[in-house]
């Protein structure tokens, strides 16, 4: 692991602090956390098993990848395909401005504020190894933390469509790790029958 700079400390405190401004909170050991910054942490946490010696880039790209999403709500769009994948697009975009925004603010080059927000954007995704670092933690962060309570929500031939698109979209070492994730029988069940 690289040694990171006061620069990325402070940057790290400032993304934070826009995360905890989310209104959204979940439960987690008996405390309310912002679920936003909730969901930061967890992104760190996962790139130190899919890339340990991540850049400073790409460890900054994973704590802003939803920086202040609930303020560009999905019910804002069309409730069909064509509206997620806008709000998608659109996310993506306005996230990648205002992450390259705070980190020009705390003094990074604008090369690696844009390099940052083409992660963001998703751009490259199998052809730029930061970004694909990128999707695979995302992924794992969705299968670890989210998919159990997504689940509920949907029909099964949904959620194995999901899974499958999911899977396609990480590398062979992000598939790998899937295997170590914790999962409930139900959970397991959808996974092997959307990969068989």
């Amino acid at each position: 692991m690289t040694e990171l700079s006061e620069r990325f400390d402070t940057a790290l405190r400032r993304l934070d602090a826009l995360h905890a401004e989310d209104p959204r909170r979940e439960l987690v050991d008996g405390q309310e956390v912002p679920q936003e910054l909730l969901y930061a942490e967890r992104m760190s946490t996962w790139l130190a098993q899919v890339e340990p010696d991540a850049s400073e880039a790409l460890r900054l790209a994973v704590r802003a990848q939803h920086l202040q999403r609930w303020r560009v709500p999905r019910s804002d769009y069309p409730q069909d395909r064509s509206g997620y994948l806008t709000w998608r697009r659109d996310l993506g975009r306005i996230q990648a401005e205002w992450a390259a925004r705070v980190l020009e603010e705390v003094g990074y080059d604008a090369p690696l504020c844009e390099h940052v927000a083409r992660m963001i954007r998703k751009e490259q995704l199998r052809h730029d190894a930061d970004t694909q670092a990128m999707e695979d933690t995302a992924c794992l962060v969705f299968l670890e933390h989210y998919f159990a309570d997504f689940s509920s929500e949907h029909d099964e031939e949904k959620l194995i469509r999901i899974l499958r698109k999911t899977w396609r979209k990480m590398s062979p070492r992000g598939q790998e790790l899937v295997a170590t994730i914790p999962m409930t029988p139900d959970a397991q069940r959808l996974v092997h029958k959307a990969l068989s």
